[in-house]
């Protein structure tokens, strides 16, 4: 979880949204239209289909790949022609990291654990590898970032350290009962990005509707569910690097699949990151959707569990109060 990283794909698009409007390459009313892109001398690029014309929020519900190209584009001043050679000014890719980075991709979590990682940043600054990062292709991130990238734009904004350590108490000799509070773990944020709330609502926004709007890229997992989730979908392109490695001659294209979300949208109180690596070869998988469904379902029914247990023994405490009272009336 924080240890190893990966190329994560589209989930990552909120911070690409986020850092193009706090570069001045788009403004919230920017939109593009959705087509394959010929750039000369390389392979088309494009989303998985040509999705017309997209605005910021539908971009991230449909995960368009173009307009996080045109966005790159625009923060490298390029000018993209079709059929010709397309120029970026390489400082691009600079700006496009510390954005991320003040979400937490990129960058250490901060968690109380040794051998954090940071990840891969790579080397080359080509335009199409520009492109590739804008989409999650490029550098990879471990899925403690993704959680802690996430959580940020469901908070508004502000990068919290992630902890294990929740309190330190003094020895007991009771074995039954716990020592005294030494110290207490509090929430400690590292970094609220510099960002307008508007801007931030708008992939807010964007994110509901990845699941809980017809067409979004989770809306068959997400649609039915009562918490009101938000998230992003995420598929990158990579190459197997698993234990088997050492079998094959070649490295082995393979699919990473991701998914980070929050509930509920409005008063988000839970949020999480799934990474399945190497997940297929071909065809089309959804389980990175799956298991994010189960994780959110099992939170909020364990949560209706608790409120139901409370609530019994509120009334069991209530009952046993009035017999006493009625007994001491007696």
């Amino acid at each position: 979880n924080f240890t190893t990283s990966y190329t994560m794909g589209s989930s990552v698009k909120g911070a690409t949204v986020l850092a193009g409007l706090q570069d001045g390459a788009i403004t919230p009313s920017t939109g593009f239209y959705d087509t394959k892109m010929y750039i000369k001398g390389t392979p088309a690029k494009g989303s998985y289909k040509n999705l017309g014309y997209m605005n910021i929020e539908n971009a991230l519900k449909k995960s368009s790949n173009v307009f996080m190209f045109r966005t790159a584009i625009e923060m490298g001043g390029g000018v993209y022609r079709p059929h010709e050679s397309l120029s970026i000014n390489p400082s691009a890719y600079d700006r496009l990291r510390y954005y991320y980075s003040q979400f937490g991709l990129g960058t250490r979590t901060g968690i109380d654990l040794p051998n954090e990682m940071v990840g891969y940043k790579g080397t080359e600054t080509s335009p199409g590898k520009l492109l590739d990062l804008s989409i999650g292709q490029y550098d990879t991130y471990t899925p403690l970032q993704l959680a802690q990238y996430v959580s940020t734009i469901a908070n508004g904004g502000k990068r919290l350290k992630p902890h294990i350590l929740k309190e330190v108490r003094e020895p007991s000799n009771d074995q039954d009962a716990l020592g005294n509070v030494i110290e207490e773990v509090t929430p400690t944020v590292l970094n609220t990005v510099d960002m307008k709330p508007s801007w931030i609502k708008q992939v807010q926004n964007g994110f509901r509707k990845v699941m809980q709007e017809s067409g979004g890229t989770a809306y068959s997992s997400f649609a039915s569910a009562d918490y009101d989730p938000a998230g992003k979908t995420g598929t990158a392109q990579a190459f197997y690097d698993g234990p088997l490695r050492k079998n094959f001659d070649e490295p082995v294209p393979t699919i990473n699949l991701t998914l980070v979300g929050y509930a509920p949208f409005d008063n988000p109180e839970v949020a999480m990151a799934v990474v399945v690596p190497w997940a297929y070869q071909s065809g089309e998988h959804a389980m990175n959707k799956d298991i994010g469904r189960k994780v959110m379902d099992a939170y909020f029914n364990l949560k209706k569990e608790r409120a139901n247990t409370s609530n019994n023994e509120q009334s069991e405490l209530k009952t046993e109060e009035n017999e006493n009272k009625n007994e001491l009336e007696q």
